[in-house]
């Protein structure tokens, strides 16, 4: 474990989404899609998300998100990450 995803321990969910779940008991830090087949992209490129934000984004829970949608919230909670990330002094 790196300590980008390390990092994720303790924090809030920075997806947002509906149904987001309140505590911090449950985030992970959700790696954008796009690694390619059997990898994933590297640990900066992830969001700190909440199980039920991540299996949204990751399409194991139905939603009425559009791929689209999904894709920005994903990338809107990768920048409020980073910011998370910098003021720790992990970036």
């Amino acid at each position: 474990m790196s300590k980008f995803t390390q990092s994720a321990r303790g924090q809030v969910c920075t997806l947002r989404l509906d149904g987001c779940l309140p505590g911090n008991e449950t985030v992970v830090l959700a790696h954008i899609n796009g690694g390619g087949m059997g990898t994933k992209c590297l640990d900066i490129h992830g969001a700190y998300a909440c199980a039920n934000c991540h299996d949204i984004v990751d399409g194991r829970k139905p939603s009425n998100y559009s791929t689209e949608e999904k894709l920005l919230t994903h990338l809107l909670g990768m920048k409020r990450t980073q910011e998370i990330m910098c003021s720790m002094g992990l970036l």
